[in-house]
């Protein structure tokens, strides 16, 4: 057999990132996208053309409508491009956008994605005014506003709605005015193709943008609001009638833009809006059920449990963030049963344990949690998909135990798709919720953890919260409120229901049905389900409501559903079968879509000289640092050697010594394979790879041993090359020990050490930034690099260009 060594790195860690700091940084594990915003001091070009961000917000029952408006002003002596990247809800439907230049009204119009672009770059070629609408996430966009000219005030608005649903009888609206600076590993995008998103520029830590922010709500209950509270802004209100009221930002409470907007409210003796809601248009007729469903059960007795705390200890996490989460943390542990067991996974570049197995819930294991929680601080990147293999990893606890994994995290990741896979393809091992912490977190990342994970997500803006969502917790994991949840109908047409399939119901929030229906609004729409040991069942007269022309947002709200279900399947394949579905939708129902964006031209050629491209920099959220930012990574307490890689396009964890496929289940029967004894043919390239490994191929887990295997070295990636370059090289299990990689000129000398110490079997990746043992960069030409142990040495070339 013909041994070859070839593999793809897709996750590498530099000595716990302490040896990045030493050698120089990586280009695989910085963020993609943010860094600091630095003022190029060219009076001719305005750097900051964005004067204004302001928000109407209407909310009429349990429906929102919202329109944002960006104005752009040139105050430099040569025309513009701006590019800005802000953020909007999770549910946001968006259906509409309005250019202004001075007294024109250019309505966009809904394109498929590449034909928005081609028509956007062309009207900026020739010289014209133009505004492009694109999704980069479902809840990230990005706005482009061409050939701004000196003195031009440019206004773009777009429109949105939601749809609100209260959970435990109390109404929240959300508005997010900034994108935190999200961590995104070059491997895990080039390899799975997602990505790396716009550059994004961020000011620092404290640092207001030249902006202003203002938000203007007017909310018409429908019945007498009880409360309400807003706990991230100061406001003025004004309450003219009981059901009604309105809310704007205070100035004295500074700017309004670096934290989520949230607004809080119970209606009358905890009243919520239940019922059917029917909407008549020209071709299609819509309809939304919310049904409240039955008081929660009581238990008698519940099973214990096993609880792993996946904690995030990354840069981003860093200060107030992780102070929220820790005090978080020592509310969920106290909550724990001496009959539960637990265990603590912490991840920032890499991941750690508490334990190797499920702690019992006794004091003296509290004790010993709670001192490794309290005592990190946040560094390194967020390896979220390092930090989920590893607790789904461990050993289940044993029979009995239901096993409930919660992730605390503000989830600035790029890579969301690839996130929820992992917890969707695991949920036969483990329910899943996720805790956002922060004033800004990346909700789109902490709701789809756990809708994959079929928990509830949380948000903790403050440690002040966590008394209280904890209790939360615990009574959702105790009492699901719904299970086997079904609707039906009787002699009412209804076709293209949303949902396909009703999820348990954990929280205390309406049953929500969305579809179309044919004919006449007469008939019945049946519910049935369990809760606790007993059966549900409720009915809905059609004939007793009328269809009302102010329900039109239905269309959008069930559109936007179905987009959604679609992009989350789509999400889930890492493919793109689903596309035409989803384009489709876009544009017969006028909504932007990852596949759909909205231009608005203004057809006067008013720039022949050409313009300056200028991204709009974004304050940091409140209460993270610069840390979060570029390389601000610096070392973390996460010191558990725990990888994951790619070989020949299958995924591989750590676990220990071991390379585990991802696809490996527990129970699956296991064949051993030594080095080079025979197997499938299919089997015979990862046995050259050398490694422990245990490899999955149609159902069958083998597992290979690597004692016999050489040492090798892999061709510096990439070659030529100009900033940094990488090294890939392998020590098999009878070579670890003493080992040096030498970077050498052609005369011989020495121009860089990259390590020169004891190095563990296994892969290894060491990274090279071009400069000299003293800090120097060195100069263009070819060199040797030479790795060296106490048996072998492995010489080759690579090119440095300049």
């Amino acid at each position: 057999m013909n041994m070859r060594f070839s593999f793809t790195v897709l996750v590498f860690f530099l000595g716990a990132v302490a040896a990045s700091a030493q050698q120089g940084s990586s280009t695989a594990d910085r963020t993609l996208a943010p860094f600091f915003f630095v003022d190029t001091d060219d009076p001719s070009v305005d750097q900051l053309p964005l004067k204004s961000v302001a928000a109407q917000v209407h909310v009429a029952g349990v429906i929102a409508d919202v329109t944002i408006e960006q104005v752009y002003r040139n105050e430099g002596t040569r025309p513009l491009e701006a590019i800005y990247i802000f953020p909007a809800s999770t549910r946001a439907a968006v259906y509409g956008m309005v250019m202004h230049t001075g007294d024109r009204e250019i309505i966009a119009e809904i394109r498929e994605r590449e034909q928005a672009r081609r028509e956007y770059e062309e009207a900026r070629e020739l010289g014209q005014t133009a505004s492009l609408l694109e999704q980069e996430r479902p809840n990230v966009f990005k706005m482009n506003v061409a050939n701004i000219l000196p003195g031009d005030s440019i206004a773009v608005r777009l429109s949105y709605t939601e749809l609100l649903v209260p959970t435990e009888k109390q109404y929240e609206f959300v508005l997010p005015t900034v994108v935190g600076p999200r961590y995104s590993p070059e491997a895990v995008n080039e390899i799975l193709g997602l990505g790396g998103g716009e550059r994004i520029p961020h000011l620092h830590e404290g640092e207001d943008p030249n902006y202003t922010y203002a938000i203007d709500m007017s909310l018409a209950a429908g019945l007498p609001i009880q409360n309400y509270n807003c706990p991230t802004h100061e406001v003025i209100v004004e309450k003219d009638t009981p059901d009604e009221l309105r809310l704007t930002l205070d100035p004295s409470g500074g700017f309004g833009g670096n934290r989520d907007f949230i607004l809080r409210y119970q209606l009358a003796g905890q009243q919520v809006e239940s019922g059917l809601l029917l909407y008549e248009g020209e071709k299609e007729n819509f309809f939304l059920l919310m049904a409240q469903p039955p008081a929660r059960p009581e238990l008698s007795q519940i099973p214990p449990r096993e609880y792993i705390f996946l904690v995030d200890v990354s840069g981003s996490m860093d200060g107030f963030p992780l102070t929220v989460s820790k005090s978080l943390m020592k509310n969920l542990l106290g909550q724990l049963r001496p009959e539960d067991r637990f265990n603590i996974v912490l991840f920032a570049g890499r991941a750690a344990v508490l334990s190797d197995r499920s702690l019992p819930a006794t004091q003296e294991n509290l004790d010993q949690a709670w001192a490794l929680v309290d005592g990190q601080q946040g560094a390194g990147g967020t390896e979220l998909l390092i930090g989920l293999n590893r607790a789904f990893g461990l050993p289940l606890a044993g029979e009995g135990y239901a096993r409930i994994v919660a992730v605390l995290t503000d989830g600035f990741i790029d890579f969301e798709a690839a996130a929820f896979k992992l917890v969707r393809e695991r949920l036969n091992q483990a329910s899943l919720f996720a805790f956002g912490i922060g004033s800004s977190v990346n909700r789109f990342a902490i709701e789809g953890l756990a809708r994959a994970g079929q928990g509830e997500p949380f948000v903790v803006l403050e440690g002040g919260q966590a008394p209280d969502e904890a209790a939360r917790f615990q009574t959702y994991i105790s009492t699901p409120i719904l299970t086997q949840i079904e609707a039906g109908f009787e002699e009412f047409d209804a076709y293209e229901v949303e949902p396909a399939f009703v999820p348990d119901m954990l929280a205390d929030r309406p049953i929500i049905v969305f579809g179309k229906w044919r004919g006449a609004a007469a008939g019945t729409v049946l519910l049935g389900g369990r809760t606790g040991d007993q059966a549900y069942g409720a009915q809905f007269d059609v004939s007793t409501v009328r269809a009302k022309p102010t329900n039109r947002a239905l269309r959008y709200l069930w559109a936007r559903h179905r987009i959604d279900q679609l992009s989350y399947d789509e999400q889930l394949s890492y493919s793109d079968a689903l596309r035409p579905q989803i384009t489709q939708l876009g544009l017969d129902y006028n909504l932007l879509t990852k596949y759909t964006s909205f231009v608005a031209i203004d057809r006067r050629i008013r720039n022949e000289d050409g313009l300056e491209t200028v991204s709009v920099p974004l304050p940091l959220p409140e209460g993270v640092e610069d840390s979060a930012v570029g390389d601000g990574f610096g070392t973390t307490a996460v010191e558990d050697e725990f990888e994951m890689a790619t070989w020949l396009g299958r995924f591989f964890y750590r676990q220990d010594a071991l390379w585990v496929d991802a696809s490996f289940r527990l129970g699956m029967p296991i064949i051993e394979v030594g080095f080079g004894a025979p197997g499938p043919d299919a089997l015979a390239p990862f046995v050259g790879l050398g490694l422990d490994m245990l490899v999955v191929l149609e159902g069958q887990a083998y597992r290979l041993h690597a004692e016999a295997a050489r040492p090798a070295m892999q061709q510096n990636m990439p070659n030529p090359f100009n900033a940094s370059t990488i090294i890939p090289f392998q020590i098999p299990a009878n070579m670890a020990g003493p080992t040096r990689l030498v970077i050498y000129n052609l005369t011989g000398q020495i121009v860089r050490v990259l390590t020169d110490g004891h190095l563990a079997a296994g892969v290894h990746v060491l990274a090279w930034d071009g400069r000299d043992g003293n800090g120097q960069e060195a100069a263009s030409g070819v060199y040797i690099y030479r790795l060296e142990g106490t048996s072998f040495a492995i010489t080759r070339r690579m090119m440095l260009l300049r």
